[in-house]
């Protein structure tokens, strides 16, 4: 009977291997939304898509046959904790679209002023894209709460492997 610790599945080489599709494949599709779809990128929308290029990063290193098993081991629970990071700013930027709570005032507070140069300094100053608007949706659920229920599930995928992987368990 085969049991957590030693599914194929969990093996830090297969799971980094998981891992590393799974942001490529992330990164892809925003950026053919981006760029095929012209659906513009907010700040916070930036900011979810550096923690994905980390888990590339990571995940190719932890491929990589000659990187040992303890190294596969602490990059796999890098990869976890880079999951975990874009995760909570995608329940971050998910709460400020659904108006759950206050987004950053620079891509979603409001304007105000006294003189007319002010506002309009302030005009100027926005972003064309606001954070606290869902840009696309599907079942009511917009891509940054998306990207916090995948990356949400990636990290925890991680990190069991990472600490009940197949590789070097020891109880």
């Amino acid at each position: 009977m085969r049991t957590l610790s030693t599914s194929p599945l969990l093996s830090h080489r297969n799971a980094a291997g998981i891992a590393t599709l799974a942001a490529t494949g992330l990164l892809i599709a925003v950026f053919a939304m981006q760029y095929i779809g012209g659906l513009a990128p907010c700040s916070l929308c930036l900011t979810q898509r550096w923690p994905h290029g980390a888990t590339l990063v990571l995940g190719l290193i932890a491929f990589v046959p000659i990187t040992g098993a303890t190294a596969r081991r602490l990059l796999l629970a890098l990869i976890a904790l880079s999951f975990a990071v874009t995760a909570g700013i995608g329940a971050y930027h998910a709460g400020v679209e659904y108006g759950w709570f206050a987004g950053p005032t620079a891509c979603s507070g409001t304007i105000s002023g006294n003189t007319v140069e002010e506002l309009k300094r302030q005009l100027m100053a926005q972003p064309v894209v606001r954070c606290d608007e869902v840009s696309w949706s599907l079942f009511s659920v917009s891509l940054a709460g998306y990207n916090f229920l995948v990356s949400t599930a990636l990290a925890v995928f991680c990190a069991t492997a990472a600490f009940c992987g197949a590789e070097n368990f020891r109880r």
